[in-house]
Order: C-alpha cells, then structure tokens, then sequence
C-alpha cells in the first residue's frame, strides 16, 4: 500500500503540540455571540398556528422564511428544543455550496439522467440565498468566492482534468499554487461561482431576526415530545404545551425523528474542526490565498478549509467518525486524537505557518443517508412534511428543502417535486449492530482506496451498485 502525502511529510510533534495548547474546546462562530443572541420564549399552554416547524436549524429558518414570502397572512410557529441555529447551522465550516446532491459525481452517479436539472436548481438556489441575504440585510459574512478543489496525490489529477460538471476551471501546479501556496499542492480545479463562504451562526441569527421580524413565533427551550392527529390538522406536544397545527415541517435532522418511518433512514456520524488565530500579514503572504476561496482535497477521508471574515484558517474534515449505536452524545465531541491528526496535516499543508497556534477546536453530529444527500417525504395524509438526511452539505440545501417541503405540504406538482432524488426515498441503513460493523468496514475499505491510488475494492463496489454507503 501506499502512503499519503500527511504520512510523507509528517511536522514535528512538538509543533503540533505547541499549536493545540490553550485552545478552547468550542465552536468559534458561537464564541461570544450566542450570549448576546437574542432569546426567545418558551411556549407555555396551548395555541395554534396555520404551519409549525419543529427545529430551529437551517432547515426550519428558511422553511419559514419562504412560508411567510409566499403568504404573509400564513400564521407560523417555530419550535426549537435548545437555542436557535445551536447545533449543525451554528457550527459547520460555512461552505454554502450550490450543490444539492453533495458533489456532481455523486449526483451524476445516481441520477445520470436529472444531473443537469440538478445542478441549474442548486444554482438557482443559491443565488435566491444570496438575494435574500441581500434583501434582509443579513450580516453574515457573506462572500461569493467559489471552491478550490485540490489533488494532493498523483492519481487525483486526472480526475481533475477529467471533471464533467460546468464552471470549473483546471489549475496546472503552478497555477494552483499561485492562488494558494501549499507544496502539497499538485493540481486544481476552481468552480468560481459555485460556492459561497459565509459565518454559519450568523446566518442562523440572521435569519431568525428576518424571519420574527416577518412575524413568525419563535420558541426556544421547547422540546416536541410527539405528534398526534385531530380533525383537520396535527397536534405539536411538546413539554410544557402544545400547537395545533394544520400542517407540520420537521428539520430535526440529526436528531431524533418524531416519525418511526424515518428511524434507520439517517446514521450520526461526529465532524471535527479546528480554528486559528489570525494570520498576521506576513504569514497570508506566506499562502497567497488572495481569492478567498474555500478548499478541499480529493481523498475519501478529505479535508475542508477557509479563511474567516478576520483571516483565521478553519481546518476540519477528514475524521468523519461514527459511535456504535448511533446516538448524539456530547461525549463524542471531545476527541485529542482526530485534533492532533488535523493538526498535523495542517502544518504538513501549510509548513510555512510553522508556530501559528489555534484557538478554537470542536466538533458535532451529522445525519447521513445512503445517497449522502437529502431526502423527503410526507406523513400523517400529507399534513406532515420532512427532509433529513443532508450529509453535511446543509448549509446550501437546506434553503432548496425549504421549498421543497412547503410544494409537498400544497401539494403542488412543481419541477422540484418531481425530481427523482425528491420522490424517491434511499435505502435504510441496517439496525445494530450490523450497521456499526458495515459503516466501520466501508470506512476501513476508504482508507484503502486512499492508500491504493483511489481504487476502490469489492466493498466499495457492491456499495456502488445497491445504491448502500457511507460518505466522510
């Protein structure tokens, strides 16, 4: 087997020692900002609404963004178990991609057919996100600078050369090198309007004060217990009251579903992030990086990076680990291994920042789905509707999902609706322990295809050809 480039040139252990120390164990983009967010009451009692939405992520803050543009008379109530965009939305790597099916590869594999339609609505998408942060004023850090792919092994290049999806420019070593300085650095491939890098809690917040300020309710600290049917809608109970609903969007995601059917649809698995103090102007000039875009390798176990509005360096990917069971548990956030492993290649990617320490480090749950991309469905006779499933690709998707769940709840027959990835559900993943020993084996037969020139083994194929995996 082969080695990677972080196994060649390995930094000095003292160096990443020196870099981790004093870093504070939690996510930089609430540090300092959740304490001033603005609360919101917990419901108390009962009351109704025309539409309640149950999480207070992404997926139920554009959910009701979009209710309220398409009818502002609509009365909608959101419900959120701990503090508005805490959790995935307020701590991912603010990678706003157009994407909807997490890469064109895995979009073109799937459905080769739709990939084109797929694409343009991930595009559309994403400029409607971008008129929306425009015409709210939303300050979130906003910025429109595209992807820069990398090949950091020889293999990867061609692939590179090779990519069939639109608006990507090829970078020859030294021209990806010009853009970013990392002797890593083989090839590259920059999508230059694909992407947009913004601060993901503050798009949380953002669109919460856009979103009351539309007049829609907002609950924090109200935990949904269960959902029950009356005549004409569905009943929210939650701990301390309940909502009775004509219809009901759920954007749990990696949380526990309030739906049996959707129980063995998404497996947990723990993302890992670092940030850096500042660079000084001396060290960007070390790196180039003038264009500010986001970056991220090749390999399965890949890793994702961008500079912040102040120039820190976030640093995160490649451990995408998974607990046996499944289950969302804090203690799984605190991981010196998979930090010390960033680390690492952080410095074996930018050697030339040899000293800079970090300040931030930590991590939390994503729901993956066999198709690594969202799904959606309805229940209790089409007055339910949900999306889960988003695989780490949220921040963009869950904006498409907003209207995809309000078209399924109408009832309407829109080209969204009709896409194959929106009608048709992926398959399940197996209970325990069966899915603790596949998820762990297809990680396994990953790792090998990394150390193997990208060849995947048998695993990996029959994965391939039921349609049944596991993405990082």
């Amino acid at each position: 087997m082969n080695t990677t480039v972080f196994e060649r040139n390995v930094p000095q252990s003292a160096v990443v020692a020196k870099s981790l120390e004093g870093a504070v164990h939690r996510p930089f983009w609430i540090d300092g900002l959740q304490e001033n967010a603005p609360s919101h009451p917990r419901l108390e009692g009962s009351t109704s609404a025309d539409l309640v939405i149950v999480g207070g992520g992404y997926t139920g803050l554009w959910t009701a963004l979009r209710a309220k543009e398409r009818n502002p008379e609509r009365t909608v109530i959101l419900l959120e178990a701990e503090r508005v965009a805490w959790a995935a939305s307020g701590r991912n790597g603010g990678f706003c991609e157009a994407s909807l099916t997490h890469g064109y590869e895995n979009g073109r594999s799937r459905w080769p057919e739709e990939i084109g339609t797929l694409e343009r609505l991930g595009l559309e998408n994403l400029d409607r996100m971008q008129e929306a942060v425009q015409k709210y004023g939303m300050d979130c850090d906003w910025e429109r600078t595209g992807s820069l792919s990398v090949a950091v092994e020889p293999h990867q290049v061609p692939w590179l050369q090779e990519d069939g999806s639109e608006g990507g420019v090829f970078l020859d070593q030294d021209a990806v090198r010009a853009e970013v300085n990392s002797p890593t650095y083989l090839a590259g491939r920059w999508y230059k309007d694909s992407v947009a890098m913004v601060h993901p809690y503050k798009l949380g917040l953002e669109l919460a004060r856009t979103v009351a300020g539309l007049g829609v309710q907002i609950h924090e600290k109200t935990r949904v217990t269960e959902l029950t049917e009356h005549d004409g809608g569905v009943t929210v109970v939650t701990e301390h009251g309940e909502v009775r609903a004509g219809q009901v969007v759920l954007g749990t995601n990696a949380y526990p579903s309030l739906l049996k059917r959707n129980k063995l649809m998404t497996v947990t698995v723990y993302d890992y992030a670092l940030m850096t103090e500042p660079l000084t102007p001396v060290q960007l000039e070390a790196i180039g990086w003038n264009s500010r875009q986001g970056l991220a390798d090749l390999a399965n176990q890949f890793h994702y990076y961008r500079l912040s509005k102040d120039n820190r360096i976030l640093f995160g990917g490649y451990d995408a680990v998974y607990f046996a069971g499944g289950r969302v548990n804090p203690r799984h956030e605190d991981r010196p291994e998979t930090w010390e492993k960033l680390a690492s290649h952080f410095f074996t990617t930018f050697p030339q920042l040899e000293g800079l320490k970090f300040s931030h480090k930590w991590a939390g749950p994503i729901d993956s789905s066999t198709q690594f991309c969202a799904f959606f469905g309805t229940a209790r006779k089409g007055k339910v509707a949900y999306a889960s499933g988003f695989t780490g690709l949220g921040v963009g998707a869950t904006a498409f999902a907003a209207d995809v769940l309000l078209d399924l709840l109408s009832g309407q027959d829109t080209e969204r609706t009709r896409v194959e990835m929106v009608r048709r559900r992926p398959l399940p993943f197996p209970p325990e322990p069966l899915a603790s020993v596949g998820i762990n084996l297809t990680r396994w037969s990953m790792d090998r295809a990394d150390h193997n020139n990208g060849k995947r083994n048998i695993i990996l194929k029959t994965l391939d050809a039921v349609g049944l995996g596991f993405d990082s």
